[in-house]
């Protein structure tokens, strides 16, 4: 299931920095939840179409492409926040932006790795329904690929001050990644310290993107 998941877990997924009603240079409408899910998912699906010379040349421009396409309707504070959990009281101002920083960066790198599982598969958006009095929705799609079962998938995305929406979490199979990764990050900070998780993240990200046969072959 993990696999399958991974070949869609960063359409739109997790942990940015528009905060505006409508962003000015792509016209997506993040005033409504549904509308920017969808929206984002096929803009990212058309930019990998766009840039498939780019990408058979070097995997690491997935990086960008998650960078530029993705990242700004994920709320990446938020999302650091809930994974350093009972922890992030014990912090300072500094070390928690260095960790929301390095945190990004590591899930930049893990999303644009899971893109590399991406075969063009069929995206259902269920149909939206009234969000006005809502401060959190999710926003239900099925993964469909020939010969396979379909892949059920929950954005959960959240109402922002100025009535924006941002994505925080994916639930997957009825898996939250945010809480995976929690439970991962929390035991290495009481194991290591949030000096030396923030060092590892950063280290993460530095790894470059390979084909997902190549990691198949090296297990």
């Amino acid at each position: 299931m993990l696999r399958a998941i991974s070949r869609f877990c960063c359409a739109l997924m997790l942990f940015g920095g528009l905060g505006q009603a409508l962003a000015a240079d792509d016209g997506i409408n993040t005033m409504d939840p549904y509308a920017m899910v969808k929206a984002v998912a096929n803009k990212t699906f058309d930019r990998f179409h766009q840039d498939k010379a780019i990408i058979d040349k070097d995997m690491d421009h997935l990086k960008l492409i998650v960078r530029e396409e993705l990242m700004p309707y994920i709320d990446s504070k938020y999302a650091s926040y809930k994974v350093l959990g009972q922890y992030l009281r014990d912090t300072t101002a500094d070390q928690r932006e260095r960790f929301v920083q390095a945190f990004e960066g590591y899930l930049i790198a893990t999303y644009a790795q899971a893109f590399t599982e991406y075969t063009d598969q069929k995206v259902e958006f269920s149909p939206a329904i009234d969000f006005s009095k809502e401060k959190m929705v999710d926003v239900n799609v099925q993964i469909i690929e020939a010969g396979r079962p379909p892949i059920k998938l929950q954005f959960k995305v959240r109402r922002l001050k100025d009535n924006s929406w941002k994505a925080f979490d994916l639930v997957a199979e009825g898996v939250s990644l945010l809480a995976s990764k929690q439970s991962e990050v929390t035991n290495l900070v009481r194991q290591q310290g949030i000096e030396a998780v923030i060092d590892m993240l950063n280290e993460r990200t530095k790894a470059h993107v390979t084909k997902a046969s190549q990691q198949r072959t090296a297990k």
